[in-house]
């Protein structure tokens, strides 16, 4: 039985592994990734599948931006999808299409306004993203025009927004290291510090884990 979770998850290294693969190495090259880099999803809006095994085999996140302005000028609130994917040896199930119905209904449900993505048109058309809602919006980068595609949750939410999309959600916290950790006696002192929700060691950690597809 698949599952489908929103919860806050230690699923970081399943995630990266399973986009790595489905997207193969250039994933963040792309014009998207500018969106997502060092930034936190959405509240409640990553989500993954998992097999009766607890194995994550799909994810799918949401990122807060702008999605340029009003005719008025205000910043325009909006949600950026992606990537969607779903391990390979269980393609053909279902599983992107429940993700991706799980989080147009939960970004719904929590008020928000508009999702955009840049994917296949023939595939997101399905769930109502279409490219005539996002045609006065750009992307921070080179993309295909075609394969821009918004949904709006409010109806006309994106009337009117033209410009550049910006990110605009909340920064991953770094933490700051110390030159030299300290010692009692010979003995290595470990300071925890939270990060995104849980703790990691400071010492002797050469990089941090980064919430970003």
């Amino acid at each position: 039985m698949l599952s489908l979770s929103t919860r806050k998850i230690r699923a970081t290294s399943s995630r990266e592994n399973l986009l790595d693969l489905a997207m193969g190495p250039n994933r963040r090259r792309k014009s998207s990734e500018t969106l997502r880099r060092d930034r936190v999803p959405a509240e409640g809006l990553a989500l993954v599948a998992r097999d009766p095994d607890g194995h994550v085999i799909g994810t799918v996140r949401l990122w807060n931006v702008e999605a340029g302005v009003s005719r008025e000028g205000v910043p325009v609130d909006a949600l950026m999808l992606g990537p969607l994917a779903v391990d390979a040896a269980h393609e053909g199930k279902g599983i992107g299409g429940a993700l991706m119905r799980a989080a147009i209904g939960e970004a719904k449900s929590r008020g928000h306004g508009a999702i955009l993505l840049v994917g296949d048109a023939p595939y997101y058309e399905r769930f109502g993203f279409f490219a005539a809602k996002a045609q006065h919006l750009v992307m921070p980068g080179p993309f295909e025009r075609s394969r821009f595609l918004a949904i709006e949750l409010k109806d006309g939410w994106l009337d009117g927004a033209a410009g550049i999309l910006i990110a605009s959600g909340r920064k991953l916290a770094m933490p700051r290291l110390r030159a030299r950790p300290e010692t009692t006696n010979g003995i290595v002192l470990e300071k925890h510090v939270p990060f995104s929700g849980y703790s990691c060691s400071v010492v002797g950690m050469h990089r941090l884990l980064r919430a970003t597809s």
